[in-house]
């Protein structure tokens, strides 16, 4: 019983917090109102109008006698209430109409036809509340003729309740109004703390975050600002630690090459140089790897154009691009760059062919990337973005390579809100699949 109320009100309730927080605020003051006016609509107004409404049609039984029992003095009553009440009486020949003019949800309605069928009886009267804007007409048959009258609405009908609901909404309104304002103040500093966060999770730099609000938001504020520096700093280390160890690498490999090329012997000569430079590319993936979270400045992106571009700086004519749809993102150019670029070689390393599709779905740009190569088991699929995974290097045309493209692509998809999956191509090889929000 409880798990299913829970559940209805998760899916009714608004997601945010500012909503959720103004409904407890809004929802009491409405809630005691409602009451307030129903209770005062049942014992107060009602009562006050049926009293009205009862004083009323004694004075039309009155007025009905007067006639019937001496028809001379009617006219002097009938004078006199038109100059002093605004009361209008005629006696005419007609019959009563068959239906009533009665509104079937008013109050007012009901209460007259109560207390006329209780004086005069079901089919001697009838009346109208809806003829006239500002005034009621009734009908009251006696004998062969029948007894028109014409009066105010006020006469029956107390106009108190609008001056009521005016006093009892105003106030509430004005409560409900500083609540918003109130709950905005309390809400901004979480809201720009999630947003915060949101940012840095996507990889934008935050230099500086300046905590605002209540303690325990500003408390929660200061360690997400003293976490991202501690993060930003660990990154900075780790990138310039493994720049500095590369770069001293590099000094002996380019010794090596350069005593290689002394060496008479051309075959082993060849076959160590080859063994550098697979050892220099390894080296540059470790450094792309160190790097891939580094500060960057997000862009927007004609993705279109751009990976255009990154296809003419391959130089390979075994990859095709099928643009259906023109789409603009917001990202890290070098990053993406470097995403795109890694998957690619991947599908080149091991097929031949690299097919590049570009569409939309309702919230995401889809990027899709399908080779045509031996394709990767199903339980290998989790592997793959792992670091230093390599799958069997038989299955692959270029054995070169540290097992790093997909894991640095992975995090720079999930740098930009993204995300990756795989799955076997319509070509018999693999398919990755990327998702970014436009």
């Amino acid at each position: 019983m409880s798990f299913g109320l829970n559940r209805l009100l998760k899916i009714i309730l608004p997601k945010g917090l500012f909503y959720r927080s103004l409904i407890i605020v809004a929802a009491p003051i409405i809630i005691l109102q409602i009451i307030v006016a129903i209770v005062f609509f049942d014992s107060i107004w009602i009562k006050a109008n049926k009293g009205m409404t009862r004083l009323l049609v004694a004075e039309l039984k009155t007025l009905h006698d007067v006639y019937n029992n001496d028809k001379d003095t009617i006219e002097f009553l009938t004078d006199r209430y038109k100059n002093n009440f605004n009361f209008e009486i005629n006696i005419t020949k007609d019959t009563l109409p068959k239906i009533t003019g009665e509104r079937k949800f008013s109050p007012m309605d009901r209460s007259l036809r109560r207390e006329l069928k209780s004086v005069f009886g079901n089919e001697n009267y009838w009346f109208s509340t809806t003829k006239y804007k500002r005034a009621v007409e009734v009908k009251i048959k006696t004998g062969e003729e029948v007894i028109y009258f014409l009066f105010p609405k006020n006469n029956i009908s107390t106009s108190s309740i609008r001056l009521f609901i005016l006093w009892l909404a105003l106030p509430s309104l004005i409560l409900i109004f500083i609540a918003i304002i109130f709950l905005k103040n309390q809400t901004r500093p979480i809201v720009n703390l999630a947003k915060a966060a949101e940012r840095f999770g996507k990889g934008d730099y935050i230099n500086e975050f300046h905590p605002s609000g209540a303690s325990e938001i500003r408390k929660a504020s200061y360690e997400f600002d003293r976490m991202v520096k501690r993060i930003n700093r660990h990154l900075n280390q780790r990138s310039e630690m493994l720049s500095g160890i590369s770069h001293d690498l590099r000094t002996p490999l380019t010794r090596l090459k350069l005593q290689l090329a002394m060496i008479n012997q051309k075959d082993i000569s060849k076959k160590m140089s080859n063994d550098i430079d697979e050892m220099e590319k390894m080296l540059n993936d470790y450094l792309q790897f160190a790097k891939s979270q580094v500060k960057e400045d997000s862009s927007e992106i004609n993705i279109n154009e751009f990976i255009s571009e990154i296809i003419k700086n391959f130089e390979n004519k075994n990859l095709f691009l099928k643009l259906i749809t023109e789409a603009k993102l917001v990202g890290r150019k070098n990053s993406l760059k470097r995403c795109f670029s890694n998957i690619i070689q991947n599908g080149l390393s091991y097929g031949k062919n690299v097919y590049i599709e570009i569409t939309k779905s309702t919230n995401n740009l889809v990027i899709l990337f399908m080779d045509d190569g031996p394709g990767v088991p199903e339980d290998q699929y989790k592997n793959i973005f792992k670091p230093f995974f390599r799958i069997d290097k038989s299955r692959s045309l270029n054995n070169s390579g540290v097992g790093l493209g997909l894991s640095i692509a992975e995090d720079i998809v999930n740098s930009h809100g993204g995300s990756i999956q795989l799955s076997k191509s319509p070509y018999n090889g693999l398919q990755v699949k990327i998702l970014l929000p436009f």
